[in-house]
């Protein structure tokens, strides 16, 4: 059986100046922390989902995964700056240190924050939505269906409507 390990996130969020949407995840997965970048198991739909929310190529490379984002005003990061955790289980996190998501928002245009999947919106509202509270800044999060291979229930085609449904008002074409 596998064990927890006590790891911290290892790679930075992806941004600049003029981002208006962040999507938050949870934690690296396995996959993730190996590449160094977010999305990186190749079942995630992440990349396909974006790519066909925003009209663009699939990206392969993460120079080509970052200029998606950031032609389009995107942000990505996680809730989680350090965690324990069981591999890649999202249900096995526990001893959660938050990423400084206030620090973020402060140097960005962040007008709308997502959540990708359930634990990732439970753990903005736990973690980090009372500090932003109190910082008078926007504490709202919208839940988006994960891109996990583990979320069987959403087929790709229906997560790319509802992602665009949700996101699209706030893209920048």
């Amino acid at each position: 059986m596998a064990e927890y390990q006590h790891l911290k996130h290892e790679f930075a969020p992806v941004f600049n100046n003029d981002s208006k949407i962040l999507i938050l995840g949870t934690f690296p997965s396995v996959k993730s922390r190996e590449q160094q970048f977010y999305y990186g198991h190749p079942q995630n739909r992440f990349w396909k989902v974006l790519s066909y929310i925003t009209k663009e190529p699939l990206p392969t490379t993460i120079t080509e995964k970052k200029q998606l984002l950031l032609s389009h005003n995107i942000a990505i990061w996680d809730v989680i700056a350090s965690c324990d955790i069981i591999g890649s289980s999202d249900s096995s996190i526990r001893n959660v240190i938050p990423a400084d998501i206030a620090g973020l928002l402060a140097k960005t245009s962040i007008t709308a924050i997502f959540g990708n999947g359930n634990k990732a919106c439970e753990l903005f509202q736990k973690y980090t939505a009372p500090a932003l509270t109190a910082l008078a800044q926007t504490s709202a999060i919208q839940k988006l269906p994960s891109t996990s291979p583990a979320n069987a229930a959403w087929r790709l085609d229906r997560l790319c409507a509802h992602w665009q449904e949700k996101i699209n008002p706030f893209l920048i074409p």
